[in-house]
């Protein structure tokens, strides 16, 4: 059972994915188990402890949301990567696989938004994309739902089950030679797309990094503390990107360089077919690992989790000792030399920036 077994090479016969089976199921559930732990804590934080919200806040919220898709998809794959084979049917196949797949588009798109507000706040402080205001910024996050979810439509109007009985199984990149032409074109485009939304955003997030960082340098260098977590910021959403969504890009483009140039060497072929599949343990790590984003990325979500923590859990955390004031901590702590407001709503000055990591 696969969701990422390739079409074959030249004249390779159908592989059968021998590593998933083992090493897919402890990964994902992994996964799923500090995704949950991670996102509830989120979504509490979001719904129930903020008590206004800014365009970066609107953003995280919904990398949560984006998160759940693939947490409530993934116990699917893991049960029938357990018993070797598909229950759910046909539809629940198609669901699954679409809600996988749109988890790792949002999930890029959002990272690289989130990165791009924090670079106009800090490089272009007097930008009027630092004046986005609340309506402005659902309309751009819904704007980016469309650009992730009119892709995938596609996936749901086809059957992606293969065999039957207690060999049924639930395919997206399928090895079976019966495929039609139209889900051997909707494969080639997925993988078109997902190489692309991973280069293009890797440039954007690299390029907003080094330039918050050159910035930063130049304008704060009497304020280590505000530049060090300036830079675990951007650092973060690298890191995070780069981890989960870069193994799986490699083995994409390791399979099409196989397949134009080497098209029946099949020893080549099933190793990176191998290497496919492990890489997606990976791809869906992003759900445990973004609350370390938000945490990085926001004051306002920071101080409102420090503020919600027992004192005794506060003391160490993201602030690094701002939750020793307990509730007051959203207010004004060790890690913080404003408000929380005053600092996510408002761009940094020109010369003299007083938080440096929104």
């Amino acid at each position: 059972m696969s969701v990422t077994a390739p079409t074959p090479v030249g004249r390779c016969p159908p592989i059968g994915i021998r590593l998933e089976g083992i090493i897919l199921p402890p990964i994902l559930t992994l996964d799923v188990i500090l995704g949950l732990l991670g996102n509830v804590v989120a979504f509490w934080i979001f719904c129930w402890k903020l008590k206004s919200w800014n365009p970066n806040a609107l953003f995280l919220f919904n990398l949560v949301i984006a998160d759940f898709f693939v947490l409530v998809s993934l116990p699917l794959r893991i049960d029938a990567l357990l018993r070797g084979y598909w229950v759910f049917g046909d539809g629940l196949c198609r669901i699954n696989l679409f809600l996988m797949f749109t988890n790792r588009s949002a999930s890029i798109g959002l990272m690289t938004v989130v990165a791009i507000y924090r670079y106009f706040k800090v490089v272009h402080p007097h930008h009027r994309f630092n004046r986005m205001t609340k309506r402005q910024a659902w309309y751009a996050v819904a704007f980016l739902w469309l650009l992730v979810i009119a892709p995938r439509v596609p996936m749901l109007a086809f059957s992606h089950i293969k065999g039957e009985g207690n060999q049924t199984q639930c395919f997206f990149f399928t090895s079976y030679g019966e495929a039609s032409w139209a889900i051997l074109v909707l494969v080639r485009m997925h993988r078109i797309l997902s190489v692309l939304e991973f280069l293009v955003p890797l440039a954007m997030l690299l390029f907003c990094s080094a330039r918050i960082f050159s910035v930063l340098k130049r304008r704060q260098m009497d304020k280590a503390q505000n530049v060090r977590r300036a830079m675990q910021a951007c650092t973060a959403i690298v890191v995070v990107f780069a981890v989960c969504f870069l193994p799986g890009t490699v083995t994409t483009l390791g399979l099409w360089f196989i397949g134009a140039q080497r098209p029946i060497d099949c020893a080549s072929f099933y190793a990176f077919t191998q290497l496919t599949v492990v890489s997606f343990g990976l791809t869906f790590l992003n759900s445990a690992l973004d609350p370390i984003i938000y945490c990085f990325s926001s004051s306002m979500f920071r101080n409102a989790l420090v503020g919600a923590l027992p004192k005794a859990l506060s003391g160490g955390g993201c602030c690094g000792g701002a939750g020793d004031r307990g509730e007051g901590a959203a207010v004004g702590t060790s890690c913080e030399t404003q408000s929380t407001a005053q600092q996510e709503l408002q761009p940094l000055p020109t010369e003299k920036a007083t938080e440096a990591t929104e």
